[in-house]
């Protein structure tokens, strides 16, 4: 049974929160559970985070960069993965993307991929947002909330955590504190699990 998303502050809305936890649980598939997990629960409690099954599998997706070629979620197997649905009208939105650009900044050698998808604006608006911000990770565009609805995301911001096998570790709806110790131990957690095996091209 999905575990029960909490009363957090930064959910004004928790009705709504609570319906969003119980539409991203049947967007991730089941699949053969693999490797040891290194996280403990107190560790994703520290940060308020909703873990999934052992294992649940996010949705395959394509879409755009803001840089130009096209990035799937396949191609970052083995690397460890915060995806971030965000807008640049999100007030919460803005104030947890200096802090996801210093984890991409840390941890990228190591296998930390940060990847952000706009929900629902233009290019412009996307590029002109992240000069701002000074991001450096890639954005994709999802101008038409295609990825947005096959992750069932209803809220901003929602980062979903994903592990070096491809299995859905943790959502969070709402921003988190992502460079305080115990994200960063998780981030350490996650990154010291060995590189799955994907047999020959």
């Amino acid at each position: 049974m999905a575990p029960r998303l909490r009363r957090d502050r930064y959910c004004p809305l928790v009705r709504a929160c609570a319906l969003a936890w119980t539409l991203l649980i049947p967007a991730f598939r089941s699949a053969p559970a693999s490797g040891a997990d290194a996280l403990t629960p107190a560790l994703l409690e520290a940060l308020n985070l909703n873990p999934y099954p052992s294992d649940a599998k996010p949705p395959e997706f394509t879409g755009r960069t803001l840089q130009g070629p096209t990035l799937s979620l396949g191609g970052f197997r083995g690397k460890v993965l915060i995806l971030n649905f965000w807008a640049s009208w999100c007030a919460e939105c803005r104030s947890e993307m200096p802090d996801l650009e210093q984890l991409h900044r840390e941890f990228a050698p190591q296998g930390l991929a940060v990847i952000g998808l706009n929900a629902r604006e233009g290019a412009e608006a996307v590029r002109r947002f992240a000069r701002d911000m000074g991001l450096t990770f890639p954005l994709v565009l999802d101008p038409g909330g295609r990825i947005k609805a096959l992750f069932g995301v209803i809220a901003l911001p929602t980062t979903f955590v994903v592990g070096r096998d491809g299995r859905a570790v943790a959502l969070a709806i709402g921003p988190r504190e992502w460079p305080s110790p115990p994200a960063r131990a998780m981030i350490k957690a996650l990154l010291v699990e060995p590189v799955p095996h994907t047999g020959a091209q």
